[in-house]
């Protein structure tokens, strides 16, 4: 016998499959997260690169995993800044490098590709983001939502330039019209160098954000990296990274 409930034929019943409601469909990650370390002897021999590593480290862990909020990337690569010579290209290692690690693997992992031995003569910020530029191509990665945090003191080595021309020739023209939302992160700078970053690199459609090395340097303040918290409880530490590194600046162009 065919029933539908609440149908009636003479002496039949239809009875029609029910649906359940679907679930929604989570939506696919789309940014696309690219990290650079200074390993030039300037950074790497100063008072911030251990520090710099090790916050890196929990950035990573905290953006695979979504945590506090953040971001999940759907692509991610992390290189080094500079070369023994000017305009050498460096390795990008991705995403598949860091993942289903923990906060504590991904930092050892860090050591191994950027060994406190192995210092490089040049910070070529023209170079990395010259590599960047092909690596979104050449990935097929265009008008994705593009993050390049870079971990450096920020200081140019331009072969020769000096003051404020140092930063009036860094170019980030490779990577001008391959998406409307690309912002250039410059941590652990001092005031000077991240002002002259904000108001001296020419640029068009590029967002350009920088945080104080000082500043940087509180993550671990056990005020906002509660101890005895696990990795993925840190709501203080994940709010602090929202507000000071993941900030989204306004755009502002610079000739």
């Amino acid at each position: 016998m065919l029933v539908v409930p609440g149908c009636n034929f003479g002496n039949f019943h239809v009875s029609l499959p029910q649906h359940k409601a679907s679930a929604p469909v989570a939506e696919a990650p789309r940014l696309v997260l690219f990290i650079g370390v200074d390993i030039s002897g300037s950074f790497m021999h100063g008072k911030y690169f251990d520090d710099s590593i090790r916050f890196l480290a929990r950035y990573i862990h905290a953006h695979l995993y979504g945590l506090g909020g953040m971001e999940k990337p759907h692509s991610l690569f992390v290189g080094s800044i500079g070369g023994v010579k000017q305009d050498e290209a460096k390795t990008l290692f991705p995403i598949e490098m860091f993942q289903d690690r923990t906060v504590q693997q991904i930092e050892s992992r860090l050591h191994e590709i950027f060994p406190a031995t192995r210092v490089n003569t040049f910070t070529d910020f023209n170079a990395f983001f010259a590599q960047v530029g092909d690596m979104i191509d050449m990935k097929k990665l265009l008008l994705k939502p593009i993050s390049i945090v870079l971990l450096t003191d920020g200081d140019p080595d331009m072969g020769g330039s000096t003051g404020s021309s140092k930063f009036h020739n860094l170019s980030m023209s490779p990577l001008e019209g391959l998406s409307r939302n690309i912002t250039v992160r410059v941590l652990y700078t001092d005031a000077v160098i991240g002002k002259s970053w904000r108001d001296e690199v020419p640029r068009k459609r590029i967002k350009v954000w920088t945080q104080d090395a000082i500043v940087m340097a509180e993550w671990k303040d056990p005020k906002t990296l509660l101890p005895g918290k696990a990795d993925n409880e840190q709501e203080r530490f994940f709010a602090w990274v929202r507000d000071n590194v993941d900030f989204q600046p306004r755009l502002r162009r610079v000739e």
